[in-house]
Order: C-alpha cells, then sequence, then structure tokens
C-alpha cells in the first residue's frame, strides 16, 4: 500500500538533536516511510491514498514504553476493554508492556513467570489493535530464574525483563539477573519509587546504580517518586534511560528534564504513561506529558515530542519514532483544537493545551482521518483527498 501525506505544515523528526524535516510531504510504502520532504507530481498521483494536513503538523507515532499489557485490548485493572485502541486515537501508535503483573492470579514460579511471557508476547505478535503495534511480554524477575532461563526466552521472541515485583529479599538481589538479561540481549528495567502492589519493596537510587538496568521505569514516581537527592545521581553516575509517567509525580518529572538536559543527557528521557493502573486509563496520557513539559519549563515542544518518540525507539531497539527514509511508517497529525489556542500544534503545547489528533497512520496504512473520537476538533480539516481503495478506517472524509 502506498499512503502519500501532503500539505504538512511542519515535519517533527522525532530527533532531539535535530528536530525538524524540511519540506511538506511524506510519502510511505509497504510500511515504511520512502521520502520526506517534497513529493513530485507522480508520487502523489502513484498513491492509494492521499492525505490532505491542510497545514496540520506532522509527528512520528507516540511510543508509550509504559503500559500493563494483559491479553488482548483488556484491562482487569479498570475492567476496560478496547484501551488500547482508544491510545491510537490520542496518537500513540507503539505501546510496549511494563510486564503482565496485572494478569489475575499471575504466576511467581520460574517455568510460570516464562510461560507468561512467551505467551503474551506471542498474542501480540500478529495481533494490532486499531492498528497500533504492541510489543508485549516482559518476564517478571523471580527467584528460581538462572542464566539459561534468558537465553530460553530470548530464542521464543521475548526481550523483555523486569525487575520491581520478585519475592528477592532486596532488590539488590535483582543484578545478577538483570546481568543475565543483558548478557541473552534482552532490554532490562526496574521500578523506581515506593511500592505499589503488596509484598514489593521500594527502589531508589542506590539499588539502581548497583543493579544497572537499561530503564529506569516511571523514575518520577509510580506514583511515590525517590528522594530528591537520588536524581542527581541517577543522571551523573550512570547511563541509566529515565523514563517519565503521566501516572507519575509532576513535579519531580520536571526536575528529571532539567536535571538531564544539564547534564546533556537529554536522550535518555523516555516519556511513557504507566496505565492502566489505580490512576486510571489516559489515553491523552503522552500528550499531557509532552504538554506539561512543553509549557512548565523552557524545554521546545519539539524536544518533548522526541522524548516520547525517538529517545523510545533508540533506547528500544525499534525502527518507529523517527519521521525518516527507512524507518517505519507511524505517523500522527496534530493541530491545535479549534477554540483553543491560536496558531499550530506547538504553539499550543507551549501555552499548556493538549492537542487534537487529526490523523493516525500506522504500518503505512490509514487508522482514522478527521476527528478522533478522544480528541477535540483540530482548526483545520485534514481529510482524505484521494482514496482508490474500499475506506477500511475510521473517521475518513473523502
Amino acid at each position: 500500500m502506498k499512503t502519500a501525506i501532503v500539505n504538512i505544515g511542519q515535519i517533527v523528526s522525532g530527533d532531539w538533536k535535530s528536530p525538524f524535516e524540511p519540506g511538506d510531504a511524506i510519502l510511505c510504502e509497504d510500511g515504511i516511510i520512502q521520502s520526506v520532504g517534497t513529493l513530485s507530481t507522480q508520487d502523489v498521483s502513484s498513491a492509494d491514498v492521499v492525505i490532505d494536513a491542510d497545514g496540520a503538523t506532522a509527528i512520528p507515532g507516540l511510543i508509550d514504553s509504559h503500559v500493563h499489557i494483559t491479553f488482548g485490548d483488556y484491562t482487569p485493572r479498570q475492567k476496560t476493554v478496547g484501551y488500547l485502541e482508544s491510545y491510537l486515537h490520542g496518537g500513540v501508535t507503539t505501546a510496549i508492556s511494563a510486564s503482565e503483573v496485572h494478569v489475575p492470579g499471575r504466576p511467581k514460579d520460574p517455568i510460570g513467570v516464562k510461560a507468561l511471557a512467551v505467551a503474551a508476547a506471542r498474542c501480540f505478535k500478529t495481533y494490532r489493535p486499531g492498528g497500533m503495534r504492541v510489543h508485549a511480554g516482559s518476564v517478571i524477575l523471580e527467584p528460581g530464574l538462572n542464566e539459561s532461563d534468558f537465553a530460553e526466552l530470548r530464542n521464543h521472541g521475548v526481550w523483555l525483563a523486569k525487575a520491581g515485583f520478585g519475592a528477592f529479599a532486596t532488590p539488590f538481589d535483582y543484578a545478577e539477573q538483570v546481568a543475565w538479561a543483558k548478557q541473552a540481549g534482552m532490554i532490562t528495567t526496574m521500578h523506581t519509587g515506593g511500592s505499589s502492589i503488596p509484598g514489593s519493596s521500594g527502589i531508589w537510587a542506590d539499588h539502581l546504580l548497583a543493579v544497572q538496568p537499561h530503564v529506569s521505569f516511571h523514575v518520577n514516581g509510580g506514583p511515590v517518586a525517590m528522594p530528591d537527592k537520588d536524581f542527581p545521581r541517577l543522571v551523573e553516575e550512570s547511563e541509566i534511560a529515565l523514563q517519565i509517567c503521566t501516572a507519575g509525580n509532576l513535579r519531580t518529572t520536571l526536575l528529571v528534564a532539567d536535571l538531564a538536559r544539564k547534564a546533556n543527557a537529554f536522550h535518555r528521557v523516555l516519556i511513557a504513561t504507566d496505565t492502566p493502573t489505580g490512576s486510571g486509563i489516559m489515553p491523552l496520557g503522552m500528550l499531557y506529558t509532552i504538554s506539561h513539559l512543553a509549557s512548565l519549563t523552557d524545554l521546545a515542544p519539539e524536544l518533548a515530542i522526541a522524548a516520547a518518540t525517538g529517545n523510545n525507539a533508540e533506547v528500544y531497539r525499534l525502527n518507529s519514532g523517527f519521521l525518516r527514509n527507512g524507518r517505519d511508517a507511524d505517523i500522527v497529525l496534530i493541530d491545535a483544537c479549534a477554540g483553543g489556542s491560536q496558531g499550530d500544534a506547538l504553539s499550543a503545547l507551549r501555552n499548556g493545551d493538549v492537542t487534537a489528533v487529526g490523523a493516525v497512520v500506522t504500518a503505512g496504512v490509514p487508522r482514522f482521518v478527521g476527528r478522533s473520537r478522544n480528541t477535540p476538533a483540530t482548526i483545520r480539516s485534514v481529510r482524505v483527498a484521494e482514496c482508490r481503495l474500499p475506506m477500511d478506517f475510521s473517521g475518513a472524509d473523502h
């Protein structure tokens, strides 16, 4: 399938060091971005679908790197069906599991935690709720797992490992298994802050620096944050990625972003939601945190967008997250909301508004074009200008 997006007002690249791409159009084919910038008449006329952005801003699809996946598009924590598809309407084109810890009666023995991770990974291998790509299956580290278990898991397609909910005496005891997971080529993550479920422990800078996971999950608290004195240590004494979440502490969100920028370590700042949890379902959670950073600090909104896209892609080794040739064709058109801030989407974010989502394309396929069911109307008329295929995506407008 070939999709062309034309008449784009701004193209935000997802790269915090070079946040804009020149031009006003993007061409996708077979799920991959083929061209970013200026398209020829032939490029546009040969497309199966042409989307007129009407001056809206194009950004990479948002990557929520902390979603509590279970099985299917359902969360038992909030008893909600269809939440992942709702997140897609909030601009999230990729969700990454924070471990399947919310599965009712989840197993805690080595065979059980391995089986749970493999089953989740396999269930979402081809299942794309609403068109969203879901990376599920994060093994929960528990006593009894050994080095060969991680090699086995990796061979079965599991590439995520989560520390923080296991029955270890202290969080320091995760270090050996995290090292084994790294050796197997897995991305390792670790709960950070106060304990969140019965039997778990608070995890602070001393633990993280000893264990050395790739990612400090909800470093701004889940929702209880570390003491302020711990944050400079993580920034200055490690290369651990610093994931800030909508469901966490807003004050420390701003603190982390400021410390990372001053240390020239903004590439380590990742935006996620940490939902569904007791904080609820947050289809617009990623956009909320982007707007908080852009309006409550002097951080440029295009850099906040990079923390929600390219930064996540780099840490998690994904081919999405950037609007560049050869990258996955996951693209979102955003704009100022009708009746809200005047100007474009980035101006709206600077004013603290959550922008409207005008269209979402995943794997090069339009999932909706026009007003999203979960965001207000845009100030522009994003529409399908031409389509030679059956209209199989919702909200389309000829």
